[in-house]
């Protein structure tokens, strides 16, 4: 994972862990796109006060990942639940091209219907 997007990421699934301050650096620097001197000038603290906090809540981060590896799974589950899109797709295709069967028909829409409603 790109790092920007891995921060995001792990920002969505552990921010709620650390402090207000550390969550909010963090949002500032990752999805809001704000420099360090932004953010300290914004704060009213030194540059290099943003800078270790911001070091310091993304190595908590990181810590919390490797214990609980949440980010990793949905990151996995993710990718297969595009992987059974793509297979509900390849089997309506087959379907359409050899025996046109409403059942596999029916069942290939369910399968992609169902795995696209756990991706949103």
């Amino acid at each position: 994972m790109a790092k920007n997007y891995e921060m995001a990421v792990l920002i969505d699934f552990y921010g709620e862990m650390l402090t207000a301050k550390q969550r909010d650096f963090l949002e500032y620097y990752y999805n809001d796109d704000l420099s360090l001197s932004e953010i300290a000038e914004n704060e009213g603290i030194t540059r290099q006060g943003v800078r270790d906090a911001i070091k310091r809540a993304e190595t908590q981060l990181q810590e919390m990942e490797n214990k609980l590896g949440m980010a990793k799974r949905f990151e996995e589950m993710r990718k297969s639940l595009n992987d059974i899109i793509d297979y509900a797709n390849r089997i309506s295709d087959y379907n359409i091209r050899h025996s046109l069967s409403k059942e596999i028909n029916d069942y290939s829409v369910g399968i992609k219907a169902a795995a696209m409603s756990l991706l949103e």
